[in-house]
């Protein structure tokens, strides 16, 4: 028996945006999220996390893009949230300049 064909993708462009929202995309939300913890937080003790925590991270973001129903939304939000977290890269490092 056939599968449904309204739960088959066959557009290119849309298939296209969620495997790149989900390689791509979570893994700038993954590292720019744990680069700004690191420019708050202990450096080196945040960046050595980051390489369990930030794979696990990265996975469930490529869960998420895969769940979503458009992935140019989940490209902006992906944007959005890096776009966030460098602004609080910024502030972290424009404010603890001590370390």
């Amino acid at each position: 028996m056939p599968a449904n064909s309204k739960y088959l993708n066959p557009a290119f462009w849309p298939r296209f945006s969620k495997i790149t929202a989900a390689i791509l995309g979570g893994y700038f939300v993954s590292v720019t999220f744990h680069l700004a913890l690191a420019s708050w937080f202990n450096r080196a003790d945040v960046l050595i996390t980051m390489a369990f925590s930030g794979f696990i991270l990265w996975v469930a973001l490529m869960v998420i893009a895969f769940l979503a129903k458009s992935g140019w939304k989940i490209w902006g939000i992906y944007i959005l949230l890096t776009l966030l977290f460098c602004l609080f890269i910024y502030l972290g490092q424009t404010y603890n300049t001590a370390k």
